[in-house]
């Protein structure tokens, strides 16, 4: 789908040198994904913090399990 948007030049040409794209569409499509990744992370975020998720593993045995697949998928 296009869109048109007006954004600064100065504007623009940050946005491509944060995201590391040379082309403008690129930059702006890599520059939205992330920032809705980011609100999805931060919503999560606090979800969890106002104990909306009751997870039945301990910090220790979470960090255990991660250790015993790392182990058994061969990474360091």
């Amino acid at each position: 789908m296009r869109i048109t948007i007006d954004v600064s030049e100065r504007d623009l040409e940050a946005l491509m040198e944060v995201t590391g794209e040379r082309k403008k569409g690129p930059a702006v499509i890599k520059a939205a994904l992330e920032f809705a990744r980011r609100e999805k992370v931060r919503e999560f975020t606090k979800r969890v913090m106002a104990g909306e998720f009751d997870y039945p593993l301990s910090n220790d045995e979470l960090e255990a399990a991660d250790l015993n697949e790392s182990e058994r998928d061969g990474a360091d």
